[in-house]
């Protein structure tokens, strides 16, 4: 087996990042994120996101996340729209579900909500017989590698206040985001256009960790109590903590989604000619459409992901991290002759 593009977090973590937990290794800290780290990670990442009136509290992974933050947002009776392919829809296992809130599902474009379609499942759920939707989930970048437009947020957020929806913003992937060449949003603006969003750690260099964002302190009241409730306060909070100061100091966090954005399009253009792309690669996930026999083969190989099976073809996703080198992408492009 080759070097594995299966995913962005097989690695353990950036060297910066195991360094500033090996300098803190012996520090003693208070619990459940109330540390100094904590605190100067919170101040940066406000900062950075040009969040005045901000909270910032970190947990372990996406999905404790997404249905954290949900069921936290969200009545009994209340439900989050999103498209079909969002990972609260198909890669966490039920999780927003089973915390006791639909979520409602429409058809979306290139891994993206249209407003039109948030308006038309509005207008749908309209009595006490239904679900009410209250809240609008998106991604970015999407679950297809690709991105929002300032334009398409900016769309979805006039459409959200109009209809009074909360706007949670998925950043598992938050750093490959706002550092590919599509992109044309600065992170302050994803401080302005959302009331929650995160900022992934465990898929850009971190050991492990997401640091969830509420734009409004007010909406964030007792929110240490939910996750507390839900299984999501960990004891030793001042481990992400040590992880975010460090990612957020010199802009360390956008450098290492930057890299792993450089090996993908490395990657994307020596593949170029030799395979078809299912989709335009635009960030650190490569879409390819090969026959079963080599679709198999590729994935045998280089631990690459089945995305669709589509009888004779397959399409299989192929994914950069932050320590792919050039070296790496050359022997996968070998591998197609």
């Amino acid at each position: 087996m080759g070097r594995l593009f299966t995913n962005d977090y097989s690695e353990t973590a950036r060297p910066e990042i195991i360094e500033a937990l090996a300098a803190a290794g012996n520090d003693q800290n208070k619990g459940y994120g109330l540390d100094i780290h904590s605190e100067n990670a919170e101040k940066l990442i406000l900062k950075r996101f040009g969040v005045e009136n901000g909270k910032v509290f970190f947990v372990s992974g996406g999905t404790q996340t997404n249905m954290s933050v949900l069921s936290f947002l969200l009545r009994p009776y209340e439900a989050v729209v999103a498209c079909g392919t969002g990972h609260i829809n198909v890669h966490e296992t039920g999780a927003v579900e089973a915390s006791g809130h639909k979520v409602v599902t429409v058809p979306g474009e290139d891994g993206k909500l249209l407003p039109s379609r948030i308006e038309d499942v509005v207008r749908k759920h309209c009595d006490e017989h239904m679900v009410k939707i209250r809240a609008v989930y998106v991604s970015d970048s999407t679950e297809t590698g690709s991105v929002y437009s300032k334009a398409e947020l900016l769309a979805i957020r006039e459409t959200c206040d109009r209809l009074g929806l909360l706007l949670f913003l998925d950043g598992a992937r938050l750093g490959v985001a706002l550092t590919c060449a599509a992109n044309d949003i600065e992170p302050e603006f994803i401080g302005k256009i959302c009331d929650v969003f995160y900022v992934g750690g465990t898929k850009n260099g971190l050991l492990f960790g997401e640091a969830v964002v509420f734009s409004d302190a007010g909406l964030a009241e007792d929110f240490r109590y939910h996750i507390k409730n839900r299984g999501a306060m960990l004891a030793k909070g001042f481990v992400p903590g040590i992880m975010f100061e460090r990612a957020f100091t010199d802009d360390l966090y956008f450098d290492i989604a930057a890299d792993t954005n450089r090996a993908a399009v490395y990657l994307a253009e020596k593949l170029k000619g030799k395979v078809s792309f299912a989709s335009e690669p635009v960030t650190n996930q490569i879409f390819v459409d090969l026959s079963r026999e080599k679709g198999e083969a590729l994935m045998r190989k280089f631990g690459c992901e089945l995305w669709e099976d589509n009888g004779d073809r397959l399409v299989v996703r192929i994914v950069t991290s932050f320590a792919t080198t050039e070296a790496d992408c050359d022997e996968l492009t070998a591998f197609f002759g």
